[in-house]
């Protein structure tokens, strides 16, 4: 058998495994998903850039898809880099307060859809929406992505 036959059963013997787990195994001693965001605002707001990055997969991303100046679609990605440094910027306390969260879960992929509000200070900035994906690690539930929509109308139905 080849190296690269040898290293492809491997892994499908991995996936196997797992995927023969139960979904209640794989998270059994960790947090609820929804917790793991939970912590990454309150991490914001007291911006703890340590627990910011706890609560990422070393490959997490950001991205925002809203529209430019001129109305056109676009998605912008940021790393979680990146996100750290707006966040130890900021001058304003930042706020992102959410509402209507729903989890789901299947095996390692978690999934936390959730309606929010902006805030720096008490200024009301926008509201929109955040997908985040999580995988499940040795060390827990890290986002590996989170995608969020921006508006600044609209914005009576989002939780307060």
């Amino acid at each position: 058998m080849t190296t690269r036959r040898r290293h492809a059963a491997s892994l499908l013997i991995a996936v196997l495994a797992i995927a023969g787990r139960p979904a209640s195994s794989l998270a059994q001693d960790g947090d609820d998903p929804a917790a793991v965001v939970h912590r990454l605002f309150d991490a914001m707001r007291t911006r703890d850039t340590a627990a910011i990055r706890q609560a990422f997969h070393p490959e997490g991303r950001l991205m925002t898809a809203a529209r430019d100046r001129a109305g056109v679609p676009v998605v912008q990605t940021a790393t979680v880099d990146a996100f750290v440094r707006a966040v130890t910027s900021a001058r304003a306390k930042l706020d992102e307060r959410l509402s209507n969260v729903e989890v789901r879960v299947d095996g390692g992929l978690a999934t936390v859809w959730a309606q929010y509000r902006f805030y720096a200070d008490t200024t009301f900035i926008h509201c929109g929406t955040n997908a985040f994906q999580l995988g499940w690690t040795a060390d827990g539930w890290k986002i590996t992505q989170v995608t969020d929509t921006r508006r600044q109308e609209e914005c009576e139905d989002v939780g307060r």
